[in-house]
């Protein structure tokens, strides 16, 4: 479906009032990539600095590529959904590997964390590919305005919008039409009180001309929420601290943390195996709220002082208190840290 009105409007739009955003003045495919993985799960304004830091740290594929993931992970820290990190340092040594980014959308595409919507906003803006980005703001702004009424988050809508999106890319133009329909989202027709008084598309708006903008996109129901109970005990002998890797198959896969208990239920909360001198632990915090997606954590946190080695699990190590900030974490042991 060709428009060529919202087509034009879009990128008139975008030449006037469209970001000014570090990336956005080169085209060098690895700045490109970066910013895009960091703004996955992550809000412009946070992810910017972020931007900086690895492009000073890293400043190509190459220095990424023979980083160890500690340090990736550290530099990460606070940014959370760290196996965007882990699949970073992972493509980082796949482009290493084949001697230069990939310039083709199949390329890109095998890159490790790298899915359709990725993949379409480097080929396009560091390669000039012809390929439609499809996110939450594109979902937004062609739902609106074209009135679809297909729940966004099911396979019917990625394959509907997806085609219409393509259709409305003009040809040669396909960074600055899909910067453009992300900016557009972001800022005029935003999730809660859209601009739609000076919106430059409302005239053909049909969410604007029902009345119903605020309907639109039509989304799933959401899946339930998991509430989880974590205490975290830092151990603290003569200088030295028990920290472990957390395992594979949960969240923060890979980052470091304190003595870690999960409890069942809230009524199990302050429960401890006979090893752990319960009356010798001091609280810290208690009921810290962590929310995570579909996931709320309730965390307590202790501080426990021995004056000899404890017998700990087998995957706690003890390390030097001196040199913990060397260690990723997570943000809600980073809280733990900063209560000490």
């Amino acid at each position: 479906m060709q428009d060529p009105f919202f087509t034009r409007t879009i990128l008139r739009w975008y030449a006037e009032e469209g970001r000014d955003l570090p990336w956005r003045r080169t085209r060098d495919p690895y700045a490109v990539w970066l910013s895009e993985i960091i703004l996955q799960q992550t809000r412009i304004a946070q992810g910017t600095a972020y931007w900086e830091r690895f492009m000073q740290r890293f400043p190509d594929v190459f220095s990424l590529a023979a980083a160890d993931e500690d340090a990736v992970l550290r530099l990460w820290e606070g940014l959370g959904y760290y196996s965007r990190a882990r699949n970073l340092l992972a493509a980082a040594r796949q482009i290493a590997a084949l001697g230069s980014f990939p310039d083709t959308l199949e390329g890109i595409r095998a890159l490790k964390g790298v899915g359709d919507y990725t993949a379409a906003a480097i080929g396009s803006i560091a390669f000039g590919i012809d390929a439609a980005v499809v996110d939450g703001n594109v979902y937004r702004v062609l739902s609106r305005y074209f009135g679809i009424e297909t729940p966004v988050g099911s396979a019917a809508a990625k394959k509907e919008f997806t085609q219409l999106a393509q259709s409305l890319l003009p040809k040669g133009q396909a960074a600055d039409f899909n910067q453009g329909m992300m900016d557009f989202g972001a800022m005029q027709c935003t999730p809660a009180a859209p601009s739609c008084s000076d919106c430059p598309l409302s005239s053909s708006c049909q969410a604007f001309r029902l009345g119903q903008v605020d309907r639109f996109p039509l989304k799933k129901s959401a899946p339930a929420v998991r509430t989880r109970y974590f205490s975290y005990i830092y151990v603290r002998c003569q200088g030295m601290t028990a920290f472990r890797r957390r395992p594979s198959g949960d969240i923060w896969e890979g980052l470091w943390e304190p003595l870690f208990f999960e409890h069942g239920s809230e009524q199990d909360r302050g429960q401890f195996p006979d090893w752990v001198d319960a009356g010798a632990l001091t609280v810290l915090k208690k009921e810290v709220r962590h929310v995570l997606t579909h996931q709320v954590i309730w965390a307590d946190f202790y501080v426990w002082t021995v004056s000899g080695r404890v017998d700990l699990p087998a995957d706690y190590q003890w390390v030097r208190e001196s040199e913990r900030d060397q260690y990723g974490k997570p943000k809600l042991v980073m809280k733990l840290l900063s209560a000490l």
